[in-house]
């Protein structure tokens, strides 16, 4: 017997002692249950890739051997994990812009790493709505879903609830079962480090021992205790369950979607499907029905920093536009206290010279909050610039509301089509009196004209219409959104990532739902709130 299953079986006995103490006998199975398996980052045009080429032979098999189908699905915009969830777990169309960007109303900005945020967000924008885990469990995920098992979320994993610790903590075996195993497994990868570095010490060397230490935590620690949790909840019989596995998303975001190590991350990511599907075929009473979907997919794009002299685009544009602009609110300065101000705002913008340029340089880098701020951020005169990878957003905080280019315009003139023609940049949205605008190569668009603009040529331009027109809808979006995708140079993260999501490329729009043959979706899903009307309704089904 594998010590997998070994740990599982006495794991099913602890969790009948416990139910006979304390929650009572098991539910019996009188509806449908839901595993549903999220890739994080993969493009359907990357799967089939990896179906083809054997990448992932496991769901090769689903398809061409057991009949399971494969349904297209635009995913919206933003591309991004946060925004995908909020739509499928609770049927809304989110108020989430992106995976960074700044709350005018609370005068704060939202970073969903930090878990409070995630929680704040969560409980805002659910708007009551029952989600589709409800009594189940959440692994990976951004939001609970209204999950009882909910600890191992970016929701709840800072401020965990008692029925979430409860939940953790019962699985005694196979958190005991993952530590064992997985010291095993790091101590493997800590051995091959050094052989990987004879192969290639260029790149390991760029790369660095954090990498490793990335590779450890997330392929083989959350991993595997993804898996042998999720396993765990099949054989109790836990309604429905999502697990996120992250493997993929971050090697893609460091190397490329298609580069050998995210292909490797994916081969793994199939291997623990097939693990859970031996546990589904063990249970055929429990009749749950396996879903395997992305969220978003990535496109390969270059760090804006190769073509700004190494300047983030929140310094980039102070300094090239939005100071100037700015000069008259320094206007009322004189004397002393003009000079501190302007010197100052030259370290801060890398201008001056010196040592002690070069502290302040590494304070902003990697310990920005030293200096009152945060990684790819940046406020002055009342301007705050964000940047979440290959979208960065602009708000003016003399309004607590979004302004429009009309206001923009008589305040800066010009400023949006600055933007759009510098380099690096693809496009710039903004809001206007009747309706959502595009800059792009110093001409303006509206949303019925992007066919003869940036986007002519696509054959899903009403998913892009609709998806652009659903962005600025959002109030925390910016009143300029900044894009890298489309540039003159290519495709253009506003991060340092060779891999991007959050625009509007085909690869990060177009995912998939790979599903059962006895269930019916529409072809292509148009937006991820289609799937929360069939979750619930699979759920409540006899």
């Amino acid at each position: 017997m594998p010590l997998d299953d070994l740990a599982l079986r006495l794991q099913r006995l602890l969790d009948r002692l416990v139910r006979r103490l304390h929650l009572g006998r098991a539910p019996e199975a009188t509806q449908r249950r839901v595993l549903i398996v999220q890739i994080d980052g993969l493009s359907r045009s990357v799967l089939e890739q990896a179906l083809a080429d054997r990448t992932a032979p496991f769901l090769a098999r689903l398809l061409r051997q057991r009949g399971w189908r494969l349904t297209p699905m635009s995913v919206g915009l933003p591309t991004s994990t946060p925004a995908f969830q909020m739509s499928v777990m609770y049927g809304v169309r989110p108020d989430i812009p992106g995976f960074h960007y700044h709350d005018k109303r609370r005068r704060s900005d939202v970073y969903f790493p930090r878990g409070h945020d995630a929680l704040l967000v969560e409980a805002a924008q659910a708007q009551g709505r029952r989600g589709i885990l409800e009594a189940g469990s959440a692994y990976g995920c951004v939001f609970t879903g209204g999950a009882t098992s909910n600890l191992l979320t970016f929701a709840m994993i800072r401020r965990p609830s008692r029925a979430g610790l409860l939940c953790m903590v019962s699985q005694l075996v196979v958190l005991g079962w993952v530590l064992v195993k997985c010291c095993a497994l790091s101590a493997i990868q800590v051995i091959r480090a050094p052989l990987r570095f004879v192969a290639d010490p260029v790149g390991e060397s760029a790369r660095g021992w954090r990498w490793l230490a990335i590779k450890i935590g997330i392929s083989v620690w959350l991993r595997e205790l993804f898996t042998l949790a999720v396993a765990r909840d099949l054989y109790a019989g836990v309604p429905a369950i999502y697990v996120n596995y992250l493997d993929y998303d971050v090697f893609a975001h460091a190397y490329g979607p298609r580069h050998r190590r995210a292909l490797r991350a994916l081969r793994r990511i199939d291997r623990s499907i097939s693990r859970l599907w031996r546990v589904l075929r063990r249970v055929p009473g429990h009749r749950y029905d396996l879903y395997v979907l992305s969220d978003h997919g990535q496109v390969a794009c270059t760090p804006y920093e190769r073509f700004s002299g190494g300047k983030p685009i929140e310094q980039a544009l102070f300094d090239d536009l939005l100071d100037p602009l700015a000069v008259h609110a320094e206007g009322r300065l004189t004397g002393r206290a003009r000079r501190v101000v302007h010197g100052l705002a030259a370290y801060r913008t890398h201008r001056a010279s010196g040592l002690f340029q070069r502290f302040v340089n590494y304070l902003e880098r990697d310990f920005p909050w030293v200096l009152g701020g945060m990684r790819s951020v940046r406020e002055h005169n009342g301007i705050r610039v964000v940047s979440a990878g290959p979208n960065a957003f602009v708000y003016f905080l003399e309004r607590a509301a979004p302004v429009r280019i009309e206001w923009i315009d008589e305040r800066f003139p010009g400023l949006a089509d600055q933007i759009a023609r510098s380099r690096g940049v693809g496009f710039v949205l903004a809001r206007a009196a009747d309706g959502p605008v595009c800059c792009w190569r110093g001409k303006r668009y509206r949303l019925d004209e992007l066919g003869l603009g940036p986007f002519g040529g696509r054959d899903d331009l009403p998913r892009i219409v609709e998806g652009l027109r659903d962005l600025m809808a959002m109030e925390s979006a910016g009143d300029l959104v900044v894009y890298g995708i489309g540039a003159p140079e290519g495709n253009v993260s506003f991060v340092p990532e060779v891999g991007a999501h959050g625009g509007p490329s085909y690869d990060e729009l177009h995912t998939f739902v790979i599903h059962p043959p006895t269930v019916t979706l529409a072809s292509p899903i148009a937006h991820p709130t289609e799937l929360y009307a069939h979750f619930m309704r699979s759920r409540e089904a006899a």
